[in-house]
């Protein structure tokens, strides 16, 4: 289809989806740069990223630099002529890589910018209970997240919607908005749209493990929003009896529950158990039901799953 020469940049499978998209629409991708293999698993044995794997079943060359700015792989980079250099779910370019193309380099971001700017803007979205999202094509300049808007796409978060759930959503939108900009830059025919300044801006910084402990203290909407932008990776955690739980799903308690609970009960405990079918535990304005959970050492269930081999 397009005459430009592209060069692609990605690691995680959220990037196959764009790739793929451009491969098997006849876009001329000259080579794709991806991360270095990282041991992983238990044996820590070599693991390719999902980019890797499938650029090399359509034997696309592949550039894996541990430094964007090493000497060697810019003239490896420079060698390929691109014109076009299209990135998704990858690492923060220098300018001497993004500059490199002489139509530029542009960036799928899983947001409306300029709301949600940074790593996780999936799991953000959800934790802080949005109702829209979107997906943005912007071309990549010197500050993150801030280049100049190509197009721009809305997608709805339902009320149940996951990370997950909403992930695989915005992986198929994001692959066509890819194509989408690639066409329009090839055809030289492509809005640039700066991004209007935000006085409080909205942030998707990276999250890391220790971040997503839940907090009991809060109300259970709060609560129930933090472990589905969660689940299911990095996952939401607590402890009970001294081991961690990560914790997939949840819901809201019925009030009638509490109020049945008497007031003695409300004020005094932290948990509640039938050790059949629930595990409830207090939150600022009621209660939150654990509905499916991991304990560490054990496999992913649910919770009567979890109550029949349990013993708190």
């Amino acid at each position: 289809m397009s005459a430009l020469r592209i060069i692609f940049m990605g690691t995680p499978e959220f990037a196959v989806g764009s790739l793929r998209q451009l491969v098997e629409n006849s876009c001329n991708v000259v080579a794709v740069i991806t991360a270095p293999d990282r041991p992983a698993g238990r044996g820590q044995t070599l693991a390719i990223s999902p980019v890797k794997a499938y650029a090399l079943s359509q034997n696309i060359p592949v550039l894996q630099p541990e430094k964007l700015k090493n000497p060697d792989f810019l003239a490896q980079l420079a060698a390929y002529q691109a014109d076009l250099q299209v990135v998704v779910a990858f690492r923060m370019l220098p300018e001497v890589v993004w500059d490199m193309p002489s139509k530029g380099t542009f960036n799928l971001h899983a947001s409306l910018l300029p709301d949600y700017r940074g790593a996780a803007p999936i799991n953000w979205a959800v934790i802080n209970g949005e109702t829209q999202t979107g997906i943005t094509t912007f071309f990549i300049e010197h500050e993150i997240d801030t280049g100049n808007i190509i197009f721009q796409e809305t997608e709805s978060i339902l009320p149940d919607d996951t990370v997950g759930t909403l992930y695989e959503r915005l992986l198929q939108r994001g692959a066509q908005l890819v194509l989408k900009t690639v066409r329009a830059v090839a055809a030289n025919d492509y809005p640039q749209v700066p991004q209007q300044a935000v006085e409080i801006p909205k942030i998707a910084p990276k999250i890391f493990k220790e971040n997503c402990q839940i907090n009991w203290d809060q109300p259970a909407e709060k609560v129930r929003n933090f472990v589905r932008g969660l689940s299911p990776y990095p996952a939401a955690w607590t402890v009970v009896e001294g081991k961690t739980m990560k914790i997939y799903a949840v819901s809201v308690v019925s009030s009638q529950w509490a109020l049945a609970a008497g007031k003695d009960f409300l004020t005094t405990s932290k948990t509640a158990t039938d050790h059949k079918k629930y595990l409830y535990f207090r939150v600022a304005d009621g209660w939150i039901s654990v509905d499916e959970l991991q304990l560490e050492g054990k496999k992913r269930m649910t919770i009567e799953e979890f109550l029949r081999g349990a013993r708190l």
